[in-house]
């Protein structure tokens, strides 16, 4: 039998048909079957629009959930902002009323950078700094803060066997993402249960949801709850921004969304099985990673000796507003400070040696030469001269990481920026 084969004709009504043929040849004849498809065809043209019409419909509805929970989170925020503002406006105000306005501006300000950390993670667009560490290092520490979270009532067991599992991730993404899931388990058991991490090593990662397995050795860790389970229909939104099943002032539906973000991002994913009433165990798969020959110890930032007062700094920040912060908060520090709109401007301000500074301050997101391509003109000019990069987002950032450049994610404090520069103190070789 022959494939089918289709010709269009033109019906004696001045409309078109489609007619499929087969055929099969018998001794010196061939036999041919035409058959009218023309509805068929219509049929199915009308399914692929009305399923293209319900793919948008959904991004649409997706789109519109998390613009509302944006506006409506960071309305939340701003609203405490701004009364806090007004109120430091009264005249006569104590100093007691006043610091407490000021410390409400400020864990505002904190909750808002989360919102948009968890919400940059969701899409794939976190800055990460990826690091070799052992998943179980990592567990043990958090173990105690779990069990803080959780409350006395809820046991927490951990089985992380004997067998170093090392995966290569942003370690503070790792630790939101386990905390976020310990959280969301609590949640589900109302305060009281058994919550159980465990850590293991496989050979492949299996197909979920629309994507198909994957070959190689993964790590992963997964959390149990003995709480009431999730219904099947809630299962496959739940990694949704906004997305809860919990009450009002509950949760921010932002939780699991960064979790699912930061595997993706990472290289693996997270999976979810539940039956009601009898729990749900969420598993995060990471690329395993081959262990160090030896563990570097970590930078006692503390320890660092501190860029001295009187240090030179150039600002390379196009946005006047934030230069003006970034050269005050400089001031504070004891630095001196010389601020740059562009690249362009900040390589004429270095001249042919850099020496005139003791570090460069740059934003990433800038028109014409970016952030990081003005870093590494500078490294390769200047290789002696530190480099701190600054952004609130950055895309470059997101799929490449920060090249090996000390990174300050915006907003930032003057104690960051502080701790930021403690840190490449110790890079910046002595003037001859």
């Amino acid at each position: 039998m022959q494939p089918a084969l289709e010709n269009r004709y033109r019906h004696k009504d001045g409309s078109h048909r489609t007619i499929s043929w087969v055929a099969a040849p018998a001794h010196d004849l061939i036999y041919a079957t035409g058959r009218d498809v023309t509805e068929a065809q219509e049929a199915a043209k009308a399914l692929r629009r009305a399923e293209e019409q319900l793919r948008q419909a959904q991004k649409v509805e997706a789109v519109g959930q998390l613009t509302g929970g944006v506006a409506h989170d960071f309305n939340n925020l701003l609203t405490v902002i701004r009364g806090s503002v007004d109120l430091l406006r009264r005249p006569g105000l104590s100093d007691e009323k006043r610091e407490r306005y000021v410390s409400a501006i400020a864990e505002t300000a904190d909750r808002a950078t989360k919102l948009t950390s968890q919400l940059l993670a969701f899409a794939r667009r976190q800055a990460l700094k990826p690091e070799v560490f052992d998943v179980g290092d990592s567990i043990r520490a958090l173990v105690d803060m779990v069990g803080t979270l959780a409350g006395s009532r809820i046991t927490i067991a951990t089985e992380l066997g004997e067998r170093r599992c090392f995966i290569n991730a942003d370690r503070s993404q790792f630790d939101t993402s386990i905390v976020n899931m310990a959280v969301n388990a609590r949640d589900a058991m109302s305060g009281e249960g058994k919550l159980t991490i465990a850590v293991a090593q496989v050979t492949g990662m299996p197909a979920l949801r629309t994507h198909p397995a994957v070959p190689g050795e993964f790590i992963t860790i997964s959390i149990t709850d003995s709480g009431t389970g999730i219904p099947e229909d809630k299962i496959d939104r739940i990694f949704e921004p906004f997305f809860t099943t919990k009450g009002v002032g509950e949760g921010t539906g932002l939780g699991l969304s960064q979790v699912f973000g930061f595997a993706k991002q990472s290289g693996g994913d997270v999976v979810v099985e539940s039956t009601v009433g009898h729990g749900a165990t969420f598993t995060l798969y990471l690329p395993r990673a081959v262990e160090p020959e030896a563990l570097k110890t970590a930078v006692n930032n503390e320890a660092a000796q501190t860029i001295g007062e009187g240090a030179c700094i150039l600002v390379v920040e196009d946005n006047v507003e934030v230069g003006t912060f970034a050269t005050a908060a400089l001031a504070e520090l004891g630095c001196e400070t010389v601020l740059a709109m562009d690249g362009p401007s900040a390589l004429v301000e270095l001249g042919t040696n850099g020496e005139r500074f003791d570090v460069v301050f740059s934003d990433v997101v800038m028109p014409g030469m970016s952030g990081v391509e003005l870093a590494q003109e500078l490294r390769r000019k200047y290789p002696a001269l530190p480099i701190i990069l600054t952004s609130g987002y950055s895309n470059v950032l997101a799929k490449n990481g920060t090249d090996g450049f000390e990174m300050l994610h915006k907003p930032y404090s003057i104690d960051e920026l502080s701790c930021a520069l403690r840190k490449v103190s110790d890079l910046r070789k002595p003037r001859l």
